[in-house]
């Protein structure tokens, strides 16, 4: 946090997210007032994160072969429009569904082609020794404003309505694109070009990614967890409102409980050991993910409910942290981008495609029903992955395969 890459990128980030979390949590309460049906909640969340399956691996090619800093600038300027278009259709009272839906399509094609660039960042600005303990932070930064935004969305939601936190949304990004410009290093990428990409075998990247078990096995883990415990924080509108009858005031505090379990789960990878093994520890929170969503499924009380959410936040946060950890410690800094970019399908994929799914199967039965098939698939899955990870390779407490002298600190 002392150093000044570091410490002004963490700071900068702080408060775009909270303008991006204001916004989804006005988002879905938006469409449930505008009269959309939970199916066409899932398809709003399906096409933010559609493009992921689509463009996503482009974008890891990206994040390997072009400047992340310009990447990132020019890709969160196209989605600073998106909430100031929001603005004005709310203003004018020209909104509806589809437009919403229509600019959550357009921020998951930017967010596709960004993201592994953003996720990269810090293993550019921190040195080897420090990646394990710079992700955590940043994680900690996300999910501290995982609790402001929806806490700021709520007063807002109630006071001024839905267009105080889109037009919170789209001022939170000027602050993290003029770092992106100005702290971020300058990437050099010509002389390496020929090693990253051969376009000629545009995959071979990301086969050799997958071609290392650990990796595998962490990447398997995530995208086993988003599509089927992901969904909760997509119908939990649908819980607070249609199952219990609570207002937005009510899901604010549900969603800020979310982030304040994630919260707690960051910090306390703050304290594991560098070296741990973070596939385990992936693994058992990920089963720990899908019972506490069976949990939130046959809760009949809405005073539970925060109590729940905090404790499903917290078990999704360790286990995307510590993935996400052993993904760029093992990967080697020529193929990180392509590798966090098969992170970014299985975690932003998985939920798209999940909360589709998710949404069509709510139509059917109702939300509780959904999420407890949701949440009992999702333990019976992650213990079979679990099972065969170690029967192949027994649990082993230290990471291996990290070499450090191989990274390329800018």
């Amino acid at each position: 946090m002392r150093t000044r890459r570091f410490g002004t990128f963490w700071f900068a980030s702080f408060p775009s997210n909270i303008g991006t979390w204001a916004q989804q949590v006005a988002q879905p309460w938006l469409l449930l007032s505008l009269g959309a049906s939970p199916f066409l909640l899932g398809l709003d969340i399906f096409a933010l994160g559609a493009p992921v399956w689509l463009l996503t691996l482009a974008g890891g090619i990206l994040a390997d072969r072009a400047d992340r800093r310009r990447v990132i600038a020019i890709f969160q300027s196209i989605q600073m429009l998106c909430p100031t278009l929001l603005v004005v259709l709310l203003l004018t009272g020209a909104v509806n569904p589809w437009m919403v839906i229509t600019l959550s399509l357009v921020i998951g094609i930017t967010d596709a082609l960004s993201m592994p660039s953003f996720q990269t960042i810090v293993s550019t600005i921190v040195r080897p020794d420090q990646l394990a303990a710079a992700l955590a932070l940043n994680s900690t930064q996300f999910n501290l404003s995982r609790i402001l935004g929806p806490a700021i969305a709520g007063v807002l939601l109630v006071s001024v309505g839905a267009v105080g936190c889109f037009a919170v949304s789209a001022a939170s990004y000027l602050p993290f694109i003029f770092v992106a410009l100005w702290i971020l290093p300058r990437q050099n990428i010509r002389s390496n070009t020929s090693e990253v990409f051969d376009r000629h075998h545009p995959f071979a990247g990301f086969l050799e990614v997958i071609s290392i078990p650990s990796l595998r096995g962490g990447l398997m883990t995530v995208l086993a967890s988003s599509p089927l415990c992901g969904p909760l924080i997509t119908f939990c509108p649908v819980l607070v409102k249609s199952a219990f009858q609570g207002n937005a005031m009510q899901f604010s505090i549900a969603i800020s409980a979310f982030g304040g379990g994630a919260l707690v789960g960051a910090i306390a990878l703050l304290f594991v050991d560098a070296n741990r093994d973070r596939r385990m520890i992936g693994s058992l929170f990920a089963v720990a993910f899908g019972t506490t969503l069976a949990l939130v499924a046959i809760n009949p009380w809405l005073w539970a409910l925060p109590i729940l959410m905090a404790l499903a936040g917290l078990a999704m946060s360790i286990t995307n942290i510590s993935v996400n950890t052993l993904i760029q410690t093992q990967s080697s800094p020529q193929l990180r981008g392509q590798a966090v970019s098969l992170f970014m399908l299985a975690m932003r994929g998985g939920i798209s495609l999940g909360s589709l799914l998710t949404g069509i199967l709510i139509g059917l039965l109702d939300v509780h029903q959904a999420l407890l098939i949701d949440g009992i698939l999702a333990v019976m899955i992650q213990v079979f992955i679990g099972w065969r990870w170690f029967k192949n390779n027994g649990w082993n407490h230290k990471i291996r395969g990290v070499n450090p002298d191989s990274f390329n600190n800018l």
